[in-house]
């Protein structure tokens, strides 16, 4: 079974984490934003940043938008 994350990314979200609770993890592009306070959100930025340096991390999820059935 071939891995969805290399061990690389995994350590970027492990870090981002730690950032977290530390407090120092900031939301926003350049962390202008507030600072993070969920766990979700804390993964989500390490996910992102791993993809930003190439590292093998599936792509993100979008919205599927439905077709409207015409009758």
């Amino acid at each position: 079974m071939v891995r969805k994350y290399s061990k690389s990314a995994g350590e970027d979200v492990e870090r981002a984490v730690k950032r977290e609770k530390a407090g120092t993890l900031k939301s926003g592009k350049g962390g202008k934003g507030g600072t993070v306070k969920s766990r979700k959100q804390a993964i989500a930025i390490g996910l992102s940043e791993a993809r930003k340096e190439g590292k093998k991390v599936p792509a993100k999820k979008t919205k599927t938008t439905r077709k409207k059935k015409t009758s």
